[in-house]
């Protein structure tokens, strides 16, 4: 090719100067727009498809933003509405016309809290693993607090009964359910050692567990459904208390074995190779 014809398109054509320019133009003008004016059709519907969920608890938010704002307040007065306590309305009168039927499931109840508070004690104890505990006592402290900040009214028609545990028809929190907070702290580490079998018996005799005190009113609604996230949000609180404990310098070896008792949020070989060499 001559050098006439290279000179010529060398003239007509834009240098890379030129192109490099119109290019950092062109992204300076889209960070200057706001991030939902460079969004078009498609991105918005590749969105919901990529993030379904957050879209949904977008719908839920507007819908309970109509109820919220239109719903009729409870009087002061009167005990509060409960959809747990109309759900178990039947339940309820069984219960009324057979106290001895409602002695003999708190004692299956009081039961279960004992398998939870064992299992519990066995992973700190027998083991050597802490989260669990940890995690139980993070939750009791937190429900002894919010329990002694805010005294609900006992629900109306409340049945109880001194099997129940507390055993000995003694006062308790209202606020929230420390029998399905620590069933769910229970749940959780079955699952992250891997033993689903345990893990899904008590989830169903939790979720029992909450029929018999909705129906019962040993509890409200909102204390169930406040004690299961508890139970997770404690859960995750005491693996975040452990990671930090496990970035420290281990200054002592003698009273507890502190890799044992601090690697417990590791994987399950891990721990099980720990607990062989000790």
């Amino acid at each position: 090719m001559s050098n006439s014809k290279l000179r010529s398109r060398r003239r007509n054509s834009p240098t890379r100067t030129e192109e490099t320019q119109q290019v950092e133009k062109t992204k300076n003008s889209n960070k200057a727009l706001p991030a939902f004016a460079t969004l078009s059709v498609a991105d918005v519907v590749g969105l919901v498809k990529r993030h379904p969920a957050p879209f949904a608890f977008l719908m839920c938010l507007l819908f309970f933003m109509g109820v919220e704002y239109t719903i009729p307040m409870v009087p002061s007065a009167s005990q509060p509405l409960d959809i747990g306590f109309l759900m178990t309305r039947p339940l309820h009168a069984v219960l009324v016309d057979s106290p001895n039927l409602n002695s003999v499931l708190a004692a299956l109840n009081t039961v279960f809290v004992a398998m939870q508070s064992t299992y519990i004690l066995w992973c700190l104890l027998v083991e050597g693993r802490p989260r669990a505990t940890i995690a139980a006592l993070f939750m009791f402290t937190c429900r002894g607090i919010l329990g002694t900040s805010t005294q609900l009214p006992l629900p109306d028609g409340f049945l109880g009964s001194g099997m129940d545990f507390p055993v000995g028809n003694v006062s308790f929190f209202l606020f929230y359910s420390g029998h399905v907070a620590g069933s769910m702290i229970a749940s959780l580490d079955m699952r992250r050692m891997e033993r689903y079998k345990m893990a899904w018996g008590f989830d169903i005799l939790n979720v029992l567990q909450a029929v018999r005190l909705l129906a019962s009113r040993g509890h409200y609604t909102i204390d169930l459904a406040t004690g299961l996230g508890a139970g997770f949000l404690f859960d995750t609180f005491a693996g975040w208390y452990l990671d930090s404990k496990n970035k420290q310098k281990i200054g002592y070896t003698t009273i507890v074995k502190e890799p044992l008792f601090c690697q417990c949020n590791g994987k399950l070989q891990q721990i099980q190779q720990t607990v062989a060499a000790a």
